[in-house]
């Protein structure tokens, strides 16, 4: 059973990086920092929300219009300003060299096989999109699929890729601009040629084969109004056979008058036999029922009733259902049921919880076993009487993935990368457990120049929080490095070292990358994810000012040389911080972030993160504490920010962009002082994902670029 579009993954963003020699020639940021320029007027309403009483002004709000004029137009004026003032950091162009040699090297995938074919994907370098190869065993690799003839500009991108059951037929999604709305093309995987019209309107969604025969797929009913902006709480399963008009879909599982659920998502078997459903109303915790489908007026079977925990099926073996969840074990474990008798009541241990976090996945005739140990990867190999088989050796400290494959199966392909390992691609045998070096990239950046370091420090609340800090070998601890220090804390996302060329790019060009793995993620389970939602949240930001405050104290950097900067949750990280901290860091990169927490359950799937939030409608002291750290709402006058560069992008219907913009009007408006406050929007592009590799190198060259002028730096 291909693993279920788990509900947590309907969250997160990306990572960043930038800067070049070990030591660098450093300023105070006086010059740069004084670059004289005018913000656009931005017009003020005059909307007043009540709360509990208590009255809150909301005078930005029409810039949540996305489809007027006057946003448009405001739109144009900001990034004019933004752009103009970009154009004078004297090292831009050079900064853009190094992220795109740092990106400019062959990449695949780990191989998988469909039917008599091997697929992998590959991206020569430099093109905007990977390409899907396929071949036949001792055959020549040909293009199966080029995401780069779906658009001019490459912002049409492939967004997934299912195949039938004998790999006959293949179903991928596009997505236009980056939006979460997708279309989905059906293929003859022999002729490669379109078999009926496309399936529009398509959110959220996995595309679950049964047999040859037609596939499961999840949406909500198209907006009526703004797709950026209106809510989309209702999502509902169809079954799409193949050879019939989309209108003909049929729905097997969603809204009812008596019930509603914002996330569900479907999985087959790998037999055909079972279909289960995964139905939530937030991104932790979901509901779970099965049907059998080789009967053919079988009804739903509840698995799990309450939304208090997770649950999503690893695989089948005939009676025997492997469900992975946190049901009374916050690190997850496996349990099996038969299918007869699902419910939770009749869950049997099989692979108990450990101290560590697990994520399991199948491959041939074993479970493979990934443990998070302090953010790093140990595998472990069982058999399907649940014994242990042996540990898998792994080439050193980072992350490891993609131990997944077919029932039948000798040899699976694993991932394993760190900050400073570009993704390398191992083939292991199952059944002798022997590794052998499958790909190992030519990438330009000189991994043996870089080193990274775990360390561990107390947040405010004394509770020790792992952090890895990566930079050139012989970078000196001496106050003056441009360091990043990015995060996320939330969802339970976990933030695993992975190798990032954007960030390869940073640490050419000098920098410090530090990733603290603060409270709110899934690093040590659920109880570590509770530990940063709703009214525990403040941890999550103290958690990450802590992390600065370290690498001040031990020398990687100083306020005027630090940066923050995280993506969607982790640019509400980002705002929270440097409005509640201004003095810690010198410049701010907020990025598609949720800004706006008064509101921010009003807009498209919003109210779905609500568990990790809580909404202003849910109690006064629910409201009370999202006010006292809402970034928008606790933006003061008098107060010198850090310089900012918020990024945002038109097409962004997950995190809507109307969060970036009241933002960023309202600290112009409010800030005291000579550092710059700009936003950067990203035109036909969304939340990140599908983004072309020339935009993300014109965007890395703003963000760094913006950076390093700010912390004084005059030369590279």
């Amino acid at each position: 059973m291909k693993k279920i579009l788990t509900l947590a993954m309907i969250g997160a963003l990306a990572a960043c990086q930038p800067s070049d020699e070990p030591s660098q020639q450093v300023k105070q940021p006086s010059e740069p920092a004084n670059v004289k320029f005018d913000y656009p007027v931005t017009a003020k309403g005059d909307v007043v929300d009540t709360y509990f009483g208590q009255e809150v002004a909301d005078p930005y709000r029409w810039l949540e219009d996305d489809r007027s004029a006057e946003t448009e137009a405001w739109v144009k004026a900001q990034n004019a300003v933004t752009q103009d003032y970009l154009s004078n950091v004297p090292y831009r162009d050079k900064i853009a060299d190094t992220v795109r040699d740092m990106l400019n090297y062959e990449r695949i995938s780990a191989p998988f096989k469909e039917g008599e074919y091997t697929y992998f994907y590959k991206n020569d370098g430099l093109q905007n999109q990977s390409v899907v190869y396929r071949q036949k065993e001792g055959g020549e690799p040909e293009v199966f699929l080029d995401p780069n003839t779906f658009s001019d500009d490459g912002t049409v991108s492939l967004a997934a890729l299912t195949f039938s059951e004998d790999g006959s037929l293949a179903a991928y999604q596009t997505s236009t601009g980056g939006s979460d709305w997708r279309e989905v093309y059906v293929i003859d995987t022999q002729t490669k040629q379109q078999v009926e019209d496309k399936l529009v309107n398509v959110k959220f969604s996995g595309l679950a084969w049964y047999k040859n025969e037609g596939f499961y797929y999840s949406s909500y009913d198209k907006p009526k109004g703004s797709e950026l902006s209106e809510k989309t709480d209702q999502h509902k399963v169809y079954y799409h056979a193949i050879g019939t008009p989309q209108a003909d879909d049929v729905k097997v599982f969603g809204h009812t008058d008596a019930q509603k659920h914002r996330y569900i998502q479907a999985a087959v078997s790998d037999d055909n036999r079972f279909l289960f459903i995964a139905a939530a109303n937030a991104t932790s915790g979901n509901r779970a029922l099965l049907k059998d489908l080789s009967k053919p007026d079988a009804d739903f079977v509840v698995v799990k009733e309450d939304m208090a925990s997770d649950v999503y099926p690893l695989t089948t073996r005939g009676d025997k259902l492997y469900l992975v969840t946190n049901h009374n074990a916050p690190n997850m474990k496996i349990v099996v049921a038969d299918a007869a008798n699902p419910s939770v009541d009749n869950w049997q241990d099989f692979i108990a919880e450990t101290e560590h976090v697990l994520s399991p996945s199948t491959a041939g005739d074993a479970i493979f076993a990934e443990y998070m140990v302090d953010a790093i990867s140990q595998v472990k190999q069982y058999d399907f009487s649940g014994k242990l088989v042996r540990d898998v050796s792994l080439p050193g400290l980072g992350s490891a993935g993609s131990f997944s494959g077919k029932k039948d199966d000798k040899v699976t392909y694993y991932t394993f990368a760190n900050y400073t390992t570009p993704t390398t691609i191992y083939a292991y045998d199952i059944d002798s457990g022997e590794t052998n070096l499958f790909n190992e990239p030519a990438s330009a950046f000189e991994s043996a120049q870089f080193v990274s370091e775990q360390v561990f420090y107390a947040s405010k609340d004394g509770t020790q929080v792992p952090m890895i800090i990566t930079h050139h070998k012989d970078t000196k601890l001496n106050g003056k490095n441009p360091t990043l220090l990015y995060g996320y804390g939330g969802f339970n996302v976990s933030l695993p070292p992975r190798f990032r060329s954007t960030v390869a790019a940073w640490l050419t060009l000098g920098g410090v990358y530090a990733v603290p793995n603060i409270r709110g993620g899934g690093e040590y389970g659920k109880a570590w994810h509770k530990a940063g939602t709703q009214m525990q949240k403040q941890n999550v930001f103290d958690d990450f000012i802590a992390a600065g405050e370290f690498l001040i104290e031990k020398g990687y950097t100083s306020s005027q040389h630090l940066a923050i900067q995280g993506g969607s949750n982790g640019g509400l990280l980002v705002g929270a911080v440097m409005t509640q901290r201004p003095d810690l860091a010198q410049v701010a990169l907020p990025s598609v972030g949720v800004l706006d927490m008064l509101r921010y359950h009003t807009f498209t799937a919003g109210a779905g993160w609500a568990y990790d939030y809580g909404t202003s409608e849910q109690s006064e002291a629910m409201f009370n504490y999202l006010l006292g750290y809402s970034p928008l709402h606790n933006v003061k006058s008098g107060v010198e920010y850090p310089a900012t560069l918020i990024t945002t992008a038109d097409h962004d219907d997950r995190v809507v962009p109307a969060h970036s913009f009241k933002f960023a009007a309202t600290l112009q408006e409010k800030h005291t002082g000579t550092n710059p406050l700009l936003i950067r929007i990203e035109t036909d592009a969304g939340h990140g994902a599908g983004t072309p590799i020339s935009k993300t190198i014109e965007q890395y060259a703003d963000i760094y670029g913006f950076t390093l002028f700010n912390m004084g730096i005059t030369e590279l």
